[in-house]
């Protein structure tokens, strides 16, 4: 398995050699939360769409 580190390092040479200190932290930032929500998804800690939509009724007046 490879390290979180050497997936960074990874991305970062993917990354044009102009790319701004902004950009490696955007790109590492979506890398985070894309892979936070695909743990989340195999965990199973999802909503079916009804689910979804009787969360968002409740959230109305």
């Amino acid at each position: 398995m490879i390290s979180i580190k050497e997936s960074s390092i990874e991305l970062i040479k993917q990354l044009p050699d102009d790319c701004s200190l902004e950009d490696i932290q955007y790109e590492l930032y979506a890398k985070s939360k894309i892979e936070s929500g695909l743990k989340t998804i195999n965990e199973g800690k999802i909503l079916s769409e009804e689910e979804m939509d009787d969360e968002i009724t409740s959230w109305l007046p």
